[in-house]
């Protein structure tokens, strides 16, 4: 019978990579000792190192089957499984692993990774998030968590991330896989960061310098794009499939940008889809035949681009599926003046105190009116970021529904969630104390009652635009929201969303009151100066001018997170109005439902 000292001897070899000596003491120790099962677990894990997968398996499926209540073992054979290809057979094992031991985070962990592969997403975050609520607090475990969170559009994967700076990274590939996510999750200049420091430790990795140039395009550096494409044509030569697909995608969206609208269309009809759900490329393809005037080419393309959309959110967001879901959450329940008046009276900070809201639905140019606002020297803008839905789900989670039950909140709930508010917008930027917060969020309209608890004395800027442009333009776009997304599957459903956020917005004012301006988008394009006048004396503010300078501020700014970044670095032009009168046909099913808010507007139809 072998002693301690031959498995010590068998550990030590395995520690200084010495499988050769692994496998040979290991096979003669079993051959000796059937029953040595932690002699056939060091030879299968050297077995597995020295990439004899198959005969490793072997082992851990013999161990897994000698210990059908061990979780350990049960988990080993899941991984083993899971590197052979068997994902069936790897998930039924984790399942197994974590019901033997429900306190396994790196099992919950392992099965989250593979749920997640398995396009099983909502599990999967479940999963790993129950890893992390166990101490599994690996960079690996969070960033795997935050990349689950962020599929399932769960506004924890930033909060899960927020840390990284602190984290003992050195992994390149679990760098390069946070690069990525805060590219997902709209942060460029920390994702800039990672793959720079990636591309100085690691020259020769392709996928790094493409991830780079593409987040170069997107801080509006498209120079720099361009000379990253171009020295890894010069570097590769002949790049692979997956590789040269993304190569020539990022070389067509600097061609559109550039308004080489027939290059951008030729090579984009010539490509294929990056992977399974890669409707960016159709509503890519969809922009240059639009700037083409090829409008059945742009709608074709626009169908296709809805449908994959859908398609990956019925996996990632599954709950909006279910009959009866609204469309627009947020904009169901609504306050009564009655229910308002019933609310304690609360110490609030003043209107200068508090920020300045733009507001309206999406595509109205609300990004416009905050590159302006953010030009002035009064004021400080941020990315747009859904704080109130955040906070509204932190109420949620603490049994209290908002709007129903914002009765309950006091002084000090109040007072905790305009802390939050604020912790959460340091989170983004480096808050100047001297200058005013500007937060633009479009569908902060439908959260009216909450703002207005917080800050009862803020300014809003309601963003208007013809509803018929608005709808066409939020049609057009890639939105990542899951909201905005689903709102725009369809022209039909479009529109019954845009008219549900104005009735929410539109009753709410009656009872709340607040200070709002209404800005419309013709009139400000068409008359730049007068119009910042008028809005630079509702903020009472002395000077307008630094607004009429947004375009250079917002090119200076490099990066901006919302679809409409490509406009706002260019000086006001009236490109964007009435284009939707060249789709008047695929508008029609939306046109008697928006009526009602067209008369209320006083935009006609024709």
């Amino acid at each position: 019978m072998a002693d301690a000292s031959d498995l010590s001897l068998l550990v030590q070899a395995l520690q200084r990579g010495d499988t050769g000596a692994v496998i040979t003491r290991g096979q003669a120790l079993l051959q000796a000792e059937p029953d040595n099962d932690q002699a056939r677990l060091l030879l299968a894990i050297a077995l597995q190192q020295k990439g004899d997968a198959d005969t490793a398996l072997e082992y851990y499926a013999e161990l897994a089957r000698r210990h059908p209540n061990d979780s350990v073992h049960q988990g080993n054979y899941a991984t083993a499984l899971r590197q052979a290809g068997d994902a069936q057979a790897a998930e039924a094992h984790y399942r197994l692993a974590v019901a033997l031991d429900e306190g396994n985070a790196a099992q919950w962990a392992n099965l989250g990774d593979l749920l997640v592969e398995r396009q099983a997403y909502v599990e999967g975050r479940d999963a790993l998030l129950r890893a992390l609520s166990l101490g599994d607090d690996s960079p690996a475990t969070v960033i795997h968590a935050a990349r689950a969170c962020s599929l399932c559009r769960d506004y924890r994967a930033e909060q899960l991330i927020a840390g990284w700076r602190e984290w003992p990274l050195d992994d390149p590939e679990l760098i390069f896989e946070l690069a990525d996510l805060h590219v997902t999750l709209g942060d460029a200049h920390a994702a800039a960061e990672l793959l720079e420091g990636l591309r100085a430790t690691h020259p020769d990795e392709l996928k790094v310098s493409l991830l780079l140039a593409s987040v170069h395009e997107r801080m509006n550096h498209r120079e720099q794009a361009s000379d990253l494409l171009d020295e890894i044509k010069r570097t590769y030569p002949e790049l692979d499939p997956v590789a040269a697909n993304e190569w020539a995608h990022q070389r067509a969206t600097l061609a559109l940008r550039a308004r080489d609208v027939d290059t951008a269309r030729q090579r984009l009809q010539a490509l294929q889809p990056r992977h399974e759900f890669d409707y960016g490329h159709y509503f890519t393809l969809a922009e240059a035949c639009d700037k083409s005037d090829d409008r059945a080419g742009a709608m074709a393309a626009l169908e296709k681009a809805h449908a994959l959309q859908m398609g990956e959110f019925r996996l990632a967001v599954p709950h909006r599926f279910e009959p009866e879901a609204p469309v627009l959450p947020a904009a169901v329940a609504r306050v009564s003046r009655a229910q308002m008046m019933a609310w304690p009276r609360l110490t609030s900070p003043t209107a200068a105190e508090s920020p300045v809201f733009i507001v309206g639905f999406p595509r109205s140019g609300t990004t416009l009116l905050e590159q302006m606002l953010d030009a002035h020297p009064h004021f400080q803008s941020m990315d747009e970021r859904p704080f109130f839905n955040a906070l509204a789900d932190l109420l949620a989670d603490h049994g209290l529904k908002v709007p129903e039950e914002m009765a309950r909140l006091q002084q000090a709930d109040c007072d905790e969630l305009r802390r939050a508010y604020a912790d959460m917008v340091a989170g983004k930027i480096s808050r100047r104390p001297d200058k005013q917060l500007v937060d633009k969020n479009p569908l902060n309209m439908l959260w009216l009652p909450l703002i207005c608890r917080l800050f009862p004395d803020a300014r809003f800027i309601l963003a208007l635009r013809h509803p018929c442009d608005v709808l066409l333009s939020n049609y057009m776009q890639n939105f990542r929201s899951a909201v905005l997304a689903m709102a725009c599957a369809d022209m039909a459903q479009l529109a019954r969303a845009y008219v549900q956020a104005f009735e929410c917005w539109q009753h709410h004012v009656q009872v709340f009151m607040p200070q709002v301006f209404v800005s419309r988008y013709e009139e400000l394009v068409a008359d730049p100066v007068h119009q910042t006048r008028r809005l630079a004396a509702f903020l009472g503010l002395d000077d307008a001018g630094p607004m009429l300078d947004f375009d250079r501020h917002a090119r200076d700014k490099g990066y901006i997170a919302t679809p409409s970044y490509a406009q706002v670095i260019e000086p006001v032009n009236t490109r964007g109005m009435n284009r939707w009168h060249r789709y008047r046909e695929a508008l029609a099913p939306a046109l008697p439902i928006l009526q009602p808010l067209l008369d209320y507007w006083g935009y006609s139809a024709d």
